[in-house]
């Protein structure tokens, strides 16, 4: 093999070798064979046109070229021209594909799924620092400066994983990658010089020997060495001082104390659970209606159908101007009785979102403002920034009523629409269609299906409606929420929505919020407490079906009651009222928010179980080791807490975040007397801390800065960068330190009373760890039956 060839084989193995630092960021690992591939084809197109002697920028050119073909019939092939060549729907769909990415890694906390638009993001990442390293050491024959995109590589990969860990052994494996190639070159350089005669002692064992002088020859070298050595320091800092992810791939506020207070317009579910879960409930909608009952008003604001076994999430489809009358509903038929109401909606002004909250189906509706209509789902979403803050509008739609007859005899759904919606990933645990199997078994058509899983999941299956559950983003999660029967309204549909399409039953996910509460003048009041979500199904003739197996919140339709005699049946939800459609006033969160504020966990939580003392034994140690055990427990023990508690605070400052920052302070307070209540909004425990502190001057203004910033990070739609909130934090921190005395500060520093948090934790786990193995012995006696 030639000093070229050398060159480009090394180039490929130092960049598979930094992206090998990717690898804990995904779950799987079939996409770096994949980028393997491909670099290998760029590679030997470089080789190609170097063999060819074309000029280097025409050499790059050819493998830019070759990249993109490659990543076109990898990606896009449906879009190119026959299949391979690319085309401007080509670029489109790698938009497309790149902003799903996006959406994905603000989701996932790592190892994430590897969904198309994560594996393009992958992909295509460690193709383009392969063709640059390629090009720099290869084509230009200069392969210091190459360890420069593979810096940038492998430190992005090390700052996104936090760098701990096996973060060191990635470390290695690129630095040795970088290492080969430079010793490559080296050689290369030295081949090409010609044979070196005489031996070490020799004066022709120096560059003048070669017919170079000292300096120009030498020069050239120690750049390259300075270079690498700058590179290779880099890459050991970077990672240290890059911020860590506590949330999804590309940040977002991580830990238990995140929140948002509205649903996100990317994906709600995001942040679902925590408008379930905090403290202070407040208004974002009032409207009125003329709906015979409004008990079965849900305000719907996107669908979710696409499931990869881990999560659902809406697909990417375009969107087009808002038609003056919405077509008519896929798959309702005119058989179907339906009845049009007009409903006259108001948004709060700090409820601002992109997706605008409908009764589904709707038919029409009178908005102002740039809006655009997604057809496939009946969405309607912002254009431009474009959010429902105070916006008024007036919404069409149809209260659709089939009888259990129509859905009985309801017809297979057309092809294309089954395949879609009755998709699911080969990774999804065989236990959900089992259970669905055998929750279903003697149903003798779809609908009854539909009914067996919804009475199972609200009643019948002894499931219990729980929002401290962890959603979980892991292939297991489903099989999980099974087997321990809690959970809330993300779990149940989730759930069921999956389990009716292992029974090939098309089924979808919709996002929006329950309806409500009368609050008094016709009107009806949404809270972000009533953010729900709940399981679609499709019928031939009735169109997509709303069910509720959700136990304890929202309405079960009359169409999928159970079969019982009607005083044998849950009392419904307070029907809503049905006023005149007259257009509502702006609603106001001081007036119209009810006062429904659930109480947060606080800080006298369970008490986690102490440990057992250690069974006796007939055999002693001996004196001396026991001693030493003793002195080393002595001087160790008492370090893991102010340790523990010093490395959670640098991570909860290192990025600055608003929400982080927040929970160090008021963890802070508790480690100097003031415990946590998480009753209260960020300002009202401002003012508890500064009050049950004793803060005063620079102290007292930091807590209420950081706690602005935390209200302006949950509520504000675009939240302006919040900067010096890690020293405010030690101002808070030098405040208690100062209003406590001598002991306070030891207890706070020895023994802070936060790291209860540890206890707690580690007792969920435990009980995880005591769920798993009893679902494991369990096992063989349900496969034997």
């Amino acid at each position: 093999m030639n000093g070229g060839g050398r060159l480009a084989v090394c180039a490929l193995v130092a960049t598979v070798a930094a992206a090998c630092a990717l690898l804990p960021l995904v779950g799987e690992i079939g996409w770096i064979v994949q980028a393997v591939l491909l670099l290998a084809a760029v590679a030997g197109a470089g080789a190609a046109a170097r063999r060819a002697s074309l000029a280097r920028p025409l050499t790059v050119a050819s493998q830019v070229a070759v990249g993109l073909v490659l990543l076109t019939v990898f990606f896009a092939r449906e879009q190119a021209v026959a299949w391979v060549l690319p085309s401007p729907d080509v670029f489109r769909r790698f938009g497309a594909l790149l902003q799903a990415g996006a959406q994905d890694v603000g989701q996932y906390a790592p190892p994430a799924p590897v969904t198309d638009g994560i594996r393009l993001m992958l992909v295509g990442g460690v193709l383009l620092i392969g063709l640059a390293v390629d090009a720099l050491a290869v084509t230009f024959r200069s392969a210091a400066p190459a360890g420069l995109p593979l810096l940038a590589l492998y430190s992005v990969a090390a700052g996104l994983s936090g760098g701990g860990g096996a973060g060191w052994l990635w470390f290695l494996v690129a630095a040795a990658g970088y290492l080969v190639l430079l010793l490559a070159e080296g050689r290369d350089h030295f081949t090409r010089w010609g044979r070196v005669l005489g031996g070490p002692g020799s004066p022709a064992a120096g560059p003048a020997a070669l017919g170079v002088p000292d300096g120009p020859a030498a020069a050239p070298l120690r750049t390259g060495r300075r270079i690498g050595a700058l590179a290779l320091g880099v890459a050991v800092v970077l990672p240290g001082v890059l911020p860590s992810l506590d949330g999804g791939l590309l940040g977002g506020d991580g830990g238990d104390g995140a929140g948002g207070g509205t649903i996100s317009a990317v994906n709600p579910l995001v942040s679902l659970k925590e408008n379930l879960t905090q403290a202070e409930d407040r208004e974002v909608l009032r409207y009125r209606t003329n709906a015979p009952d409004g008990s079965g008003m849900y305000l719907r604001l996107v669908s979710l159908d696409q499931f990869d076994g881990t999560s659902w999430r809406t697909s990417v489809r375009g969107v087009e101007d808002v038609p003056e009358r919405f077509p008519r509903p896929v798959g309702l038929s005119e058989r179907t009785g339906t009845t049009e109401i007009t409903t006259n909606v108001s948004a709060a002004g700090s409820y601002e979102q992109k997706w605008l909250p409908m009764p589904y189906p709707a038919t029409g509706v009178r908005v102002g403002g740039r809006w655009r209509y997604e057809p496939v789902g009946r969405m309607v979403v912002g254009d431009g920034g474009q959010t429902t803050g105070g916006v008024q509008y007036s919404v069409s739609s149809l209260v659709v009523r089939p009888t259990p007859e129509q859905l009985a005899a309801a017809p297979t759904a057309p092809g294309t629409l089954l395949r879609e919606y009755t998709r699911v990933p080969k990774s999804l645990p065989s236990d959900v269609r089992a259970t669905a199997l055998r929750v279903t078994a003697g149903a003798g058509n779809d609908y009854e299906r539909a009914v067996r899983l919804q009475e199972w999941f609200a009643s019948a299956g002894g499931f219990t409606y729980d929002t401290t559950v962890s959603s979980g983003t892991g292939v297991t999660a489903i099989s999980r929420f099974l087997k321990d029967k809690e959970g809330f309204c993300v779990h149940f549909s989730f759930a069921m929505a999956a389990m009716a399409r292992t029974l090939n039953v098309p089924a979808r996910v919709a996002v929006g919020f329950m309806p409500g509460t009368p609050s008094g003048e016709g009107t009806v009041s949404v809270s972000v407490k009533d953010a729900h979500a709940w399981p679609e199904l499709y019928f031939e003739g009735v169109g997509w079906t709303r069910f509720e197996p959700t136990p304890s919140r929202g309405s079960i339709p009359d169409y999928a009651s159970p079969q019982a005699p009607a005083d044998e049946r849950p009392e419904a939800e307070e029907t809503l009222p049905s006023p005149s459609a007259a257009p509502s006033a702006q609603p106001s969160p001081q007036d119209g928010c009810a006062a429904r504020a659930a109480g947060a966990e606080g800080c006298a939580g369970p008490t986690p179980p102490g440990a057992r003392p250690p069974a006796g034994t007939d055999a002693a140690p001996g004196p001396v080791p026991l001693a030493a055990a003793a002195a080393a427990a002595a001087v160790v023990l008492p370090l893991v807490p102010v340790v523990w508690r010093r490395r959670l605070r640098t991570r909860r400052l290192r990025g600055g975040r608003p929400l982080a920052v927040w929970e160090e302070v008021v963890d802070t307070a508790w480690d100097h007397g003031v415990p946590p209540d998480g009753a209260l909004t960020p300002r009202g425990t401002a003012g508890r801390l500064v009050r049950a502190g004793r803060l005063e001057g620079a102290a007292a203004e930091a807590v209420h800065r950081i706690a602005g910033a935390v209200e302006e990070a949950l509520y504000a739609p675009a939240p302006r960068p919040a900067d010096g909130l890690a020293q405010d934090a030690a101002r808070v921190r030098a405040g208690f330190a100062a209003a406590g005395g001598r002991g306070t500060r030891l207890r706070a520093l020895l023994a802070p009373r936060s790291a209860a948090r540890v206890a707690w934790a580690l007792s969920r786990r435990r009980a995880a760890v005591a769920a798993r193995c009893g679902a494991l012995l369990r096992w063989p006696s349900r496969r034997a039956g």
